[in-house]
């Protein structure tokens, strides 16, 4: 399939054909200490998708909660309940759940109410043109605190560079794809809240079709588990080696490039200022033979495999 991305009405000129159709799905729900929420958050899904008269499934994955949050999801009959004796990360509980998940159509989103849940129908009935389709977190009524907006700024253009795509939103967790595709790639995908950073860029770079739909976002229900400093730090970290991993040419030639121009500067004051070849010169066009080399050694790696 040819890579794209796209974002709400240009989609498709059948939008209500689409949204008639609902094909069946598990939705996976990762839950950490969300005894305040995850009771209405179920009632809520579960009113939600009767409603579409869709086969369907709700796995629910206990990531180690230490609250209440176990207690009040085994009184439920309506669910499948998977249960990490220890917490595991956010990632983890959703390869957990994708792995025992019964439909070829996975649906992701979050326990703290901040998701508009209601959308959900719509998101996978437009997977019928899509091998992924992400509520992108632009719509009208969108409470995001800003602290989380500076940095995530620079990582989504970032992620833009290496995936030569548009992405209105980077790392939303409520969105669909097909568990065949994902489970190509369950084995590097992280544990942690960067599952969905990764599975973005990898989707991207793999040239499959992914598709933003604009949704609202509410303050969440309870506290949040995001540490804006470390979660920072881990996404650059997390860009970089996917960057390396899915598009080695986008990361290493422009270094390549900046040490060639580099050497040739150099070279230039060596033969007309210096009249003579310096070390300086030598160091910085072994650098970048030796980078756009590993460049390209990397890219028939990725190639290949």
């Amino acid at each position: 399939m040819q890579k794209s991305t796209r974002l709400g009405e240009a989609f498709s000129p059948k939008r209500e054909l689409i949204e008639a159709t609902c094909p069946a799905f598990s939705l996976v729900l990762p839950v950490y200490n969300e005894e305040e929420a995850i009771a209405s958050t179920l009632d809520e899904l579960q009113t939600i998708l009767r409603s579409t008269g869709s086969e369907y499934e709700i796995i629910t994955v206990n990531d180690g909660s230490t609250d209440r949050t176990g207690e009040i999801l085994c009184d439920r009959q309506d669910i499948r309940l998977i249960e990490h004796h220890r917490n595991r990360g956010y990632g983890a509980a959703l390869k957990t759940g994708i792995r025992h998940a019964k439909y070829p159509l996975i649906v992701i989103t979050d326990a703290d109410g901040t998701y508009p849940n209601e959308r959900i129908p719509q998101l996978v009935s437009l997977t019928t043109q899509a091998d992924m389709v992400v509520g992108a977190r632009i719509g009208a009524n969108v409470q995001y605190p800003t602290i989380r907006k500076i940095p995530k700024w620079f990582l989504v253009r970032f992620a833009e560079w290496v995936s030569l795509s548009s992405i209105p939103d980077l790392n939303s967790g409520m969105r669909v794809f097909r568990k065949s595709v994902v489970e190509t790639f369950l084995k590097i995908l992280p544990d942690t809240f960067s599952f969905t950073t990764t599975i973005t860029i990898a989707m991207l770079t793999n040239n499959y079709i992914v598709h933003y739909e604009p949704i609202d976002y509410r303050y969440r229900i309870g506290k949040s588990k995001i540490k804006p400093i470390r979660d920072t730090l881990r996404f650059v970290q997390l860009i970089l080696r996917t960057g390396v991993y899915f598009a080695p040419l986008r990361v290493f030639l422009p270094w390549a490039t900046i040490f060639f121009c580099g050497c040739m500067f150099t070279l230039i004051q060596d033969i007309f200022v210096r009249e003579d070849l310096t070390e300086r010169t030598l160091i910085l066009f072994i650098a970048a033979t030796q980078t756009a080399m590993f460049a390209l050694l990397a890219d028939m790696i990725d190639k290949r495999t």
